[in-house]
This record gives structure tokens, sequence and C-alpha cells, in this order.
């Protein structure tokens, strides 16, 4: 199961949703083979569009073409939403 993984006791951090779907998409990932520092969870889609040959860079990235940007956002989000899926099946196996 996908856990997150403590920031040196910095509780709101944790508790920061958007903090958790970054970490929880640096640990899909990190599982899919994927490079990632877990300490820069939202360095996952670098990582992705490099493996896919995808110039991405921090910043504007406004010559992207969409069918690129879907590209990369696909391989992430196909990996998450499975995991998510196995994650909820297995919520529901261990209920009584």
């Amino acid at each position: 199961m996908v856990q997150t993984k403590g920031n040196g006791g910095n509780g709101q951090q944790d508790s920061d949703p958007a903090v958790r779907l970054s970490r929880f998409k640096a640990e899909v990932m990190m599982r899919e083979g994927y490079n990632i520092n877990p300490e820069r969870p939202d360095d996952v889609k670098y990582e992705v569009a490099k493996s896919l040959g995808v110039t991405l860079r921090e910043g504007d990235n406004g010559d992207l073409t969409s069918a690129k940007a879907g590209k990369v956002g696909g391989a992430i989000g196909g990996s998450m939403v499975k995991e998510m899926i196995r994650l909820a099946k297995q919520r529901l196996n261990d209920q009584p």
C-alpha cells in the first residue's frame, strides 16, 4: 500500500492534500521504475517526460503540444488510477 512518508515532523505538510498527492505520484512512479527524488516529488513529471522523449522544463512550456503533454499526463495518471483501484479493492476486502 502507498503510504506518505514523514517529513521531519512537519504535521502541517503531512496533512496538506497537495503534498500528499505529490508524494503519492512519486511513490507510484518509483514502483513503475522511474528514478524520482523523494525530496522533490513533483519532479515525477520531468522524469516521465524524459523517459518518453518529451522536452519538459520548469517554467513556461507554451511550445509543448497537447499531444505531448497528454502523453506525460497519461503515463502518470494511468499508473495512479491502477494504484487507486488496487487500494480501493484492498479496503473493500479488508472490511468486515
